[in-house]
């Protein structure tokens, strides 16, 4: 789940209180005020005080909600968990990051209150996926293209061993947004947590097909390939060949779309070792181990430039 920069925070809290015309009462309006400006302060406890007192002057202020949960939240440590008093503060954070996704009309802070709550369910803090799931079933239900709610709600199901469904759930994310590549890496890293090496790299050329110049795509496809051959013992060599032979093309591609990708250079010359491993003709051993080489040194050339020039230039 991501947090919430300093920037993004003083962008919705600014938006909340330009919107402070329609309070009813001035008190809750002040409160309101008040709270904001111990949130930003990072006074989280005089802050959470400050928006229990909005609310209960005026519990139209939904905003406040969100806040205060989040103040909780903060307050909240997990290396005290079990200790009533640290514990209460991730109820309190739950109970209020839950109306704020019931109450609030500003769509964006409602969805920020959801993956919030589904945050508070996660293993370092309330330890409960089961909680989680139905939460993220309504997010995807409002929001059908968003595929970061479908990529955690996978996790959750991966994490409970319930893996057709976590499958189903990444097919699911493919079928709402067809041309979103941060799919098919998910659905990548899903295969290959799995140990599914060919669906893996069936959902990285899926991505190539996407992207077909993008040489982080290409990059990826090569890594793939030089880490499979390289842990997996159980290849035969017929099978190392195939694969490197395909890794030092998508390598290649790389190169070719990006002269100093600095990676897709050292990959290759990684690929090129372990086809060197399986050469038996001295001369072709040498050749490789040589390109390699080559290919290692000018990845360290431009790490040294890169390092070495000024601010702006890289």
């Amino acid at each position: 789940m991501r947090k919430l920069s300093t920037i993004t925070l003083a962008i919705v809290l600014g938006v909340a209180l330009s919107g402070c015309n329609y309070f009813d009462g001035l008190q809750g309006k002040m409160a309101f005020r008040d709270a904001n400006g111990l949130y930003q302060a990072q006074d989280y406890r005089a802050a959470a005080e400050m928006y229990e007192e909005t609310l209960a002057e005026d519990p139209s202020l939904t905003a406040a909600y969100f806040y205060l949960a989040n103040s909780y939240d903060n307050l909240y440590r997990p290396t005290r968990r079990g200790e009533p008093e640290n514990d209460m503060l991730l109820e309190k954070a739950i109970e209020n990051y839950r109306k704020s996704g019931e109450l609030e009309q500003d769509p964006a802070l409602r969805q920020l209150a959801l993956e919030y709550l589904v945050n508070a369910y996660g293993p370092d803090k309330m330890n409960d996926p089961d909680a989680a799931e139905p939460i993220l079933q309504q997010m995807i239900a409002a929001n059908p293209s968003e595929t970061a709610n479908y990529f955690v709600l996978s996790r959750v199901y991966e994490d409970l061993g319930e893996y057709d469904s976590a499958e189903s759930v990444l097919v699911d994310a493919q079928a709402a947004n067809s041309q979103d590549p941060s799919v098919l890496m998910q659905m990548a890293g899903y295969y290959g947590r799995l140990g599914d090496f060919e669906k893996a790299i069936e959902a990285l050329q899926g991505r190539v097909v996407l992207e077909p110049n993008n040489p982080e795509a290409h990059q990826t496809l090569a890594a793939y390939y030089w880490d499979e051959v390289y842990r997996d013992f159980g290849l035969t060599d017929e099978q190392k060949s195939t694969y490197l032979e395909a890794g030092v093309l998508s390598a290649d591609k790389a190169i070719e779309l990006k002269g100093d990708y600095v990676e897709a250079l050292t990959y290759k010359g990684l690929l090129l070792r372990l086809k060197a491993e399986l050469e038996t003709d001295r001369d072709a051993f040498e050749a490789l181990i040589e390109e390699a080489n080559e290919l290692r040194d000018l990845a360290q050339d431009l790490q040294n430039q890169a390092i070495a020039a000024p601010a702006g230039e890289v």
